[in-house]
């Protein structure tokens, strides 16, 4: 929707110093560039894994050794094809985990599950759910954000259930790790919520606690 917004032009009168003033503090203004900004010329592309292991890199860069940083690379063959962007969340699961219904019948081990989803919001985490819907099927699947959800009810669940999928954030899913509530051992696939942008036009590597 464009709304057209006409305003009438009326009359101001300002003194050499106000004028000044004012220049000065859109000039200011003007110089303040956002970060939304620089990511809304950024258009969506899908990831690869240079990606990946750039980010790494400079994450652990100033605090490892090289011998470190050789050892954290993750080889091309951990990664599997990024969803050119023509897929749905639910078709693009079904072309990369073609087996998935022989591995959810599988899977018995609590405190862990198959697929872990990492996003940047409680809310992404719920649009995700409901957007796997046609790959599901009937398999369990797990909210792991702290929006409303207590981290030990969230332990409580893994452990006293089978959960095939976890859904949630990069500091609740670290929280659990920690703190032993999830296991990754049974984990195959992680998928990364690598390209949707948040109100200020972050993606989830964009905002520097994640």
């Amino acid at each position: 929707f464009f709304f057209k917004c006409v305003l009438q032009p009326t009359e101001c009168f300002l003194s050499q110093s106000e004028e000044k003033q004012e220049s000065t503090v859109k000039a200011k203004r003007r110089k303040k560039k956002k970060i939304s900004d620089v990511l809304q010329k950024s258009a969506p592309k899908p990831g690869v894994p240079a990606d990946l292991q750039n980010l790494l890199t400079q994450h652990f860069g100033e605090n490892r050794s090289v011998i470190e940083i050789e050892e954290l690379k993750l080889s091309d063959s951990c990664f599997l094809p990024a969803n050119d962007l023509s897929h749905s969340f639910s078709s693009y699961l079904k072309e990369i985990c073609p087996k998935w219904a022989k591995l959810r019948r599988n899977h018995k081990e609590k405190k862990s599950v198959v697929m872990l989803v990492l996003c940047s919001s409680a809310l992404r985490s719920l649009e995700l759910i409901k957007s796997m819907t046609a790959f599901k099927g009937d398999c369990k699947v797990l909210k792991l954000f702290a929006k409303h959800i207590k981290i030990k009810e969230q332990m409580n669940m893994l452990e006293k259930g089978v959960f095939h999928i976890g859904v949630g954030t990069p500091g609740r899913v670290k929280a659990l790790v920690e703190q032993d509530g999830l296991c990754l051992n049974s984990t195959k696939y992680m998928i990364l919520d690598w390209n949707w942008r948040d109100q200020k036009l972050r993606r989830m590597m964009d905002i520097p606690e994640v």
